[in-house]
């Protein structure tokens, strides 16, 4: 995953295993800027801990350039690890205060050689709580492993869902007469190809920004296989909202940074569910750039709102 230098990337990881030890799986949702990457991988024989470090070194080894990093972990003992244990391990050469061997140390030398690059905070979260991000590493990680004892090849090392994936371009486009009033929305799915697939829909009463940000959802949703997307929009409010913002909003419990609630905080919330389905880009479209697809979108949204209002 790219990054220009110390851009601001957050990692949510998991792992575990089912027993313990046992069959086990990891998952790792990255988010850098524009771009959002999940990872997953298995191994027939591990332990839960194993799985937590493994995420974590999974997910620091795919970037590719230094970055500043906040790591998301509901693992105590990953966080507890590299934070709080490791200087005692070194300087007692790998050693706990006991004099026995520290656990995992395999594991624990490839997370330090991981993290070296990088200007890496390491945050502990509550795990099952409804953060939408860890819940999607959690379901990352459990689908990994579940493959794995279904018989299905899953590779141990990094896996990424950019590899092969379909590209796919989203142009979206969200209208409201009376802002409040009849919203309409629509989203235009270009494939390879340049095959156009229309989603369009109104509500009998909304704003611009909820059609805006509707017709996203609404787009994503209809996308039948995992695909490298490429979301294109004129709205500031969605393409700052789900690059810039969205994250942060999550992990302040749905709070801006001023302690406000977020406005249209279940459409978010929605749109974080969908994106976790997909490697997804954020465009902002110039008036350069408003093409055929583009334009077809603004007409349709327009005409549901306008059908909408009777």
């Amino acid at each position: 995953m790219s990054c220009s230098a110390h851009t601001p990337v957050q990692i949510y990881s998991d792992g575990g295993c089912a027993p313990n030890p046992g069959p086990g799986g990891w998952g790792a949702v990255l988010i850098a800027g524009l771009r959002t990457r999940e990872i997953s991988g298995a191994d027939p024989d591990t332990t839960n801990n194993r799985m937590e470090i493994t995420a974590a070194i999974s997910a620091l080894r795919l970037l590719k350039q230094p970055c500043d990093v906040t790591v998301f972990t509901d693992s105590q003992y990953l966080r507890k690890g590299i934070t709080q244990w490791m200087d005692g391990w070194l300087a007692n050469g790998w050693k706990k205060a006991n004099g026995r061997p520290v656990e995992n140390a395999d594991l624990w030398r490839e997370l330090l050689q991981a993290a070296e690059p990088h200007r890496v905070t390491w945050e502990w979260i509550r795990g099952h709580r409804g953060n939408p991000l860890n819940e999607r590493a959690d379901q990352l990680a459990r689908e990994a492993r579940q493959r794995l004892e279904s018989g299905q090849a899953v590779p141990t090392a990094v896996t990424t869902q950019s590899t092969a994936l379909p590209e796919v371009a989203l142009y979206t486009q969200g209208c409201a007469l009376g802002n409040p009033g009849p919203g309409g929305y629509a989203a235009v799915i270009v494939d390879a190809q340049g095959r156009e697939q229309p989603i369009f829909g109104a509500w009998p009463m909304a704003t611009s920004n909820v059609m805006e940000l509707w017709a996203a959802v609404a787009g994503l949703q209809a996308l039948r296989q995992v695909s490298h997307v490429t979301v294109y929009s004129t709205s500031k409010y969605l393409i700052d909202g789900a690059a810039r913002w969205l994250a942060q909003w999550e992990r302040r419990g749905w709070r801006t940074a001023d302690g406000q609630p977020v406005r249209n905080q279940e459409i978010w919330a929605e749109l974080s569910h969908v994106l976790g389905d997909h490697d997804v880009t954020w465009a902002h479209l110039e008036n350069a750039n408003r093409n055929t697809h583009y334009r077809q979108a603004v007409k349709l949204a327009r005409q549901a709102a306008e059908g909408a209002r009777g």
